[in-house]
Parts: structure tokens; C-alpha cells; sequence
């Protein structure tokens, strides 16, 4: 294996420092800025990346960042590509790659993701664009009857076929295995779940051959349900958390930057420090890949007004420092 990607997996995990997931598909996004009353237009999406990329000093907390297909062939207001941008203040560029859900098989309820098909031809292309790293998520739902072990397999399986592809491509492949919060399952089912989903994961991994020193683990914390009634408590979730990874994953894994996956900026942040308090040091970088964690005060403070950019950069740059503190060591 080439052992460039093992040198970009650990400049991921450098200490203390994560990823922000600014891959919001357009349609997701529409949803950011509705709760903002901005428009959903090419323009105002360009400028909020650009606020977020351009912000002074973020590089300090964050190693890089995960890019949407419309956003890795963007510039800003002056030209400079954002992969440049990223570049030149040391930040990692990387891209999501898969193309979203499709039903598993006969069932209304379970998903798989797709991008499989022609994915080889456009790693070719984002590795030209600038692209060192990327991402595909498969998400597992709970409820009446579900997940079903062939659903969880079938994921696994192309979460693992995606990761040996990206790896020829000469790219570091994040590999996203989210167990949903939504339900009102305890914590106990997401925690078994989740060892059942990380189990047949790894084994997938290891199957085809995936080079695990040249990957990089993006799971969900172990938590209740959003419905279940279960109060979040940061100290348990970080234990049953790091008692899934030390079941599942392998040592040789470099890191683990959690998915914050519906959890609150502030939960986020407490699940983030108890986890690092908890780990060993010969245990994985435990950090985070964080989307709405990271931004939901910074679209709050923009407002899609240009006037109002550095105090939306400040929350940025606040809540990248409040996340890389929860990563050191105690």
C-alpha cells in the first residue's frame, strides 16, 4: 500500500484537531438555510462555504474538510478554487462520494447507499480536483423488526468495496457507518446495533483487503433514541461508545472521528471530552468529522448577510475550539 495514505490518515487525526463535514448535498442544505430564511441559490451556498473556508485561524483546529461535488469545483468571490483556499493554509481537502439511499431489496423501511456503479472513473476525477480523502456514509435505521442482518450486511459490503477503491485511487477512504438516532429505541439496543453493524464491518474491510492503516472509522456515539424518553448523559454514552470500538476495531485503525448525528453543539462536545478522558493512550485518536455541530451557530449568526461574516467566522472558529479541547488527553 502506498504509504502516503497512512501519512494523510494521520495528518487527519492530527492531535486535537478534526474535520468539518461541509458535504450537504443541495437538497440538504435547502433545510440549513430554510431555518435561516436564505435562498437556496448556487450564490448563496458558494459564499457560506467561503465564509467557512476563509475563516482566520480555523486551521489550527481543524485537519480538513469533507466537500460536496458542487462545492469541490467552486471558487471564491476572487477566483481562488476552494481546494486551493483549503491547500494553502494546510488543510486537507476531501469529497463525499456516495450518491445517497435506495431501498434494501422488497422493504419500505430499510435503505442501502448507492454510488458504486462508475465510482472508479470519478475518484479519477476528484483525485485530479484535489481530493486526498473521502467519504461514504451508510446509514442503519431501528424500529419494529429492523435493522435486519442482510440490510446491515449489504452496507458493509459496499461500505467495504467503496474503501478498497478509493484506497487504489491512491485516496484515503472514510468509512461511515451511522446508527440513526431517530426511533425510541434505549440505549442499549444503539449500542447493540452498533456493535453489530462495526462487527460485519470490519469484516468486510478485512475480507477484500482494505489496508486498515490507510482508512479512517466515522461512526456514531452509542445514545438513546431522540424518542425513547432516555435522558443523553455524555459519561455513559462515551463509555458504551469506546466499549463497541474496543470489540470491533482493530488497533492499527489510526483514528476515529465521530459523526455528531443529531446530538446538540454542546452534547456533541461533552460526548467528545468524555470519550478522550476515557481513552488509553495506546487506544486510536478519537476526534471529530462534525456538520451541524459545527455550524448550526454559524448559520444562525450569517443570516446570509455579508455584513454579518466575521461574527458568523468568530462562532465558527469558537465551536472548531471548543471541539479540539474535547480531543486532548485529560
Amino acid at each position: 500500500m502506498n504509504t502516503n495514505l497512512y501519512t494523510i490518515a494521520r495528518q487527519m487525526v492530527a492531535d486535537n484537531k478534526g474535520l468539518l463535514a461541509a458535504d450537504e448535498s443541495t437538497g440538504t442544505i435547502q433545510k440549513r438555510f430554510d431555518g435561516i430564511g436564505v435562498e437556496n441559490t448556487e450564490d448563496n451556498r458558494r459564499a457560506y462555504r467561503e465564509l467557512l473556508f476563509t475563516t482566520p485561524g480555523f486551521e489550527q483546529h481543524v485537519s480538513g474538510v469533507i466537500l460536496y461535488d458542487e462545492t469541490i469545483r467552486q471558487s471564491t468571490h476572487d477566483g481562488v478554487l476552494f481546494v486551493d483556499v483549503l491547500k494553502r493554509i494546510g488543510v486537507l481537502p476531501g469529497i463525499k462520494v456516495d450518491l445517497g439511499t435506495e431501498l434494501f431489496r422488497d422493504s419500505s423501511t430499510e435503505v442501502v447507499t448507492k454510488g458504486l456503479d462508475g465510482l472508479a472513473e470519478r475518484l479519477v476525477e476528484y483525485a485530479r480536483l484535489g481530493a486526498t480523502f473521502t467519504k461514504w456514509r451508510a446509514v442503519v435505521t431501528i424500529g419494529e423488526g429492523i435493522p435486519t442482518d442482510e440490510c446491515i450486511r449489504e452496507n458493509m459490503v459496499r461500505l467495504a468495496q467503496y474503501a478498497k477503491l478509493v484506497q487504489e485511487a491512491g485516496m484515503v477512504p472514510i468509512v461511515e457507518p451511522e446508527v440513526l438516532m431517530d426511533g425510541a429505541h434505549s440505549l442499549q439496543t444503539c449500542k447493540e446495533v452498533t456493535l453489530s453493524v462495526q462487527y460485519t464491518l470490519f469484516e468486510e474491510l478485512e475480507r477484500i483487503g482494505v489496508d486498515l492503516k490507510g482508512i479512517i472509522l466515522k461512526p456514531n456515539f452509542v445514545v438513546p433514541g431522540k424518542e425513547s424518553g432516555e435522558v443523553f448523559d455524555p459519561v455513559v454514552s462515551a463509555k458504551e461508545t469506546l466499549d463497541v470500538l474496543g470489540e470491533t476495531t482493530p488497533l492499527e485503525v489510526p483514528g476515529v472521528m465521530f459523526l455528531s448525528g443529531g446530538l446538540s453543539d454542546t452534547d456533541a462536545v461533552d460526548a467528545l471530552r468524555e470519550i478522550n478522558r476515557l481513552r488509553e493512550e495506546h487506544m486510536w485518536k478519537l476526534s471529530f468529522s462534525y456538520g451541524r455541530a459545527l455550524q448550526t451557530a454559524v448559520l444562525k449568526a450569517w443570516g446570509g448577510k455579508s455584513e454579518n461574516v466575521p461574527a458568523a467566522q468568530s462562532a465558527f472558529l469558537e465551536q472548531a475550539r471548543r471541539n479540539s479541547e474535547a480531543c486532548a488527553k485529560k
